[in-house]
């Protein structure tokens, strides 16, 4: 019997639309109602702090579910089959986030910078750093299960991911920033990682922790956690709609620059996802760990990314802008990678006899 092909629930498959129209929406919003847009632009969590409310809280409401899902008692596995981690860690924390550096610096301040003033180029690559800097959370299940993936290593990608992120996402956006010549407040980054990582992984951990003791694992994942979905989505379709209205005067003179910006994205989507997915079939790993590994070793945690940016230079900066295109093109792109992925399925499991 043939099992039918996996697809996408209907949100997800069709997120790249739903992004379009919570861009046409915000940029309605924030060229009929300037005060309005203006008004919430300034709330901010303390004088100065860059953090604006309705975007802190509709982040945390994406980001949190999210750490609801990982599971720290799979790190177990690691001696089991390191391969497969230790190649994903190496794209994710030293290939991805230098390659997307320089994917950046030569884009954005030399080959368009016809298009492009340089300042604003600096943020556009300060945003692309900090898009790649965190490998994705969410959407990784997902690929996974289109891919045929093994769910419990995903799940050890995930989880290690995440403890990783406490310690090296800051000193990497600080470092790579700095060498593309953009100022990164280090008292906001790191109050920004404590913010957006450190507080929803620590109270996503003690909520799963108490509830898989007191209600079983079966009631959290079939009960509990599914009450969270559509949160999160009115959550991200709401960021999306704010974020577009604050750029919505960006957005109407420099449209050119959402194209100019996703050309460094998918580049990077497809190198990094190709050099992992090879570097894994010469080192014989199972495809159905190579397949997510590749996806994890490409795709972006988009929603921290979008937090961290706004934190840094505000919601109408061109490094937002930045991040909130990593969202129009991460989803289309990662469903051509999962398709390259399966499709190739009999050519990666053929190996030579040694």
């Amino acid at each position: 019997m043939v099992s039918a092909p996996k697809r996408l629930a209907f949100f997800e498959r069709y997120l790249t639309v739903w992004v379009f129209l919570c861009m046409g929406v915000g940029l309605l919003l924030g060229r009929a109602m300037p005060g309005l847009t203006a008004a919430l632009s300034r709330m901010e969590f303390g004088r100065g702090s860059r953090v604006n409310i309705p975007i802190g809280v509709l982040l945390w409401l994406m980001i949190y579910p999210m750490m609801l899902k990982v599971d720290f008692s799979s790190i177990g596995g690691i001696t089991r089959r390191p391969k497969g981690l230790l190649v994903t860690l190496l794209v994710n924390w030293v290939v991805k986030p230098f390659s997307m550096a320089f994917l950046g610096w030569i884009f954005m301040q030399h080959l368009f910078a016809g298009w492009i003033e340089p300042e604003t180029g600096r943020n556009y690559t300060a945003g692309l750093i900090i898009l790649a800097a965190a490998p994705c959370t969410a959407m990784v299940f997902v690929w996974s299960y289109l891919t045929g993936g093994d769910p419990a290593y995903t799940l050890l990608q995930v989880a290690v991911n995440d403890l990783i992120m406490l310690v090296a996402f800051a000193p990497i956006v600080m470092f790579l920033c700095g060498v593309a010549q953009v100022v990164v407040p280090a008292k906001v980054l790191v109050t920004s990682v404590v913010v957006f990582i450190v507080i929803p992984l620590a109270s996503g951990w003690l909520t799963r922790s108490l509830l898989l003791k007191s209600h079983g694992q079966r009631w959290f994942e079939e009960r509990f956690l599914p009450k969270f979905h559509p949160v999160m989505i009115g959550a991200l379709l709401l960021t999306l709609v704010l974020i577009f209205a604050f750029q919505s005067k960006n957005l109407t003179h420099r449209w050119l620059a959402v194209v100019l910006l996703a050309v460094p994205i998918a580049i990077q989507v497809y190198f990094n996802s190709g050099l992992t997915y090879v570097l894994m079939r010469r080192l014989r790993v199972e495809h159905s760990v190579a397949a997510p590994g590749a996806l994890i070793g490409a795709s972006n945690f988009f929603e921290l990314a979008v937090a961290v940016a706004i934190t840094l230079f505000g919601p109408d900066s061109p490094a937002a802008l930045a991040t909130v295109v990593g969202v129009l093109v991460e989803v289309p792109v990662m469903l051509s990678v999962c398709s390259i992925c399966n499709r190739s399925r009999d050519w990666y499991n053929q190996r030579k006899s040694q």
